[in-house]
């Protein structure tokens, strides 16, 4: 899936991260396992490394259906919580620090909650992480009205990327890549990661917004209340 000479060269070599967790709080839940890796223009990954954390609480049995991982499991095969979450922030600012933008599929998740684990640690936190790509906020802005839901899974479909074992930290981080790859040769991206990352900022806070309005409409929210649309992590 090489790219056009004219379409955002600077995405010749990206970084991919992901994590799977213990649920969706960001605030309280846990990493169990997560991905970097590196892909290069053509989506073939160039480096890559995996982890399995003790996250030292129960895996809920919902999140085990998900992505596989036992409590049982975690704790006789995971390294500690704090020296997981220390080397993936470690991993990712290498990547920043070499200039590679990093893909992350709801990208306000997965940071948001290293965020909070690497408090729970005590470990230094990514202070504003960029240039981040996510594909959910690019394909919602550039295709706002596609019908059908937006997750990874599903995404990848539209776009012809596959995605075998979905849910596994790496399969995920590797998908989301080739996604933002398809989503270049698709759409008119900006000229630079850096502009790229900007735009997605309002692009972010435009579709909470939306998403607010909808949830309100329909009663799963009060109307005082409100969708974070702070990207890439969350307020």
């Amino acid at each position: 899936m090489a790219l056009p000479i004219h379409a955002a060269p600077w995405l010749a070599r990206v970084g991919v991260f992901d994590l799977e967790t213990t649920g969706l709080d960001v605030t309280d839940d846990r990493i169990v396992t997560a991905h970097v890796g590196v892909l290069d223009r053509h989506g073939r990954e160039l480096a890559a490394r995996d982890w399995l954390a003790d996250p030292s609480i129960p895996i809920p049995d919902g999140a085990t259906a998900v992505h596989g991982i036992s409590t049982d499991h975690a704790r006789e095969h995971g390294r500690p919580a704090q020296e997981v979450v220390a080397q993936v922030i470690h991993a990712l600012r290498v990547l920043f620090a070499q200039g590679l933008p990093i893909v992350v599929y709801n990208a306000s998740y997965d940071f948001s909650l290293l965020a909070h684990e690497a408090r729970r640690h005590g470990i230094d936190e990514l202070t504003m992480p960029s240039p981040v790509i996510d594909p959910l906020v690019i394909d919602k802005a550039y295709d706002r009205y596609r019908p059908g839901k937006r997750t990874l899974s599903v995404v990848a479909d539209h776009y012809s990327v596959p995605l075998q074992g979905a849910h596994e930290a790496s399969a995920d981080a590797v998908a989301a890549g080739r996604v933002a790859l398809a989503l270049a040769k698709e759409f008119p991206l900006p000229h630079s990661a850096t502009e790229l990352h900007s735009r997605q900022i309002g692009w972010a806070r435009e579709q909470a917004a939306g998403l607010t309005e909808y949830f309100i409409r329909t009663g799963r929210l009060e109307p005082e209340q409100t969708v974070d649309g702070t990207w890439p992590v969350r307020a």
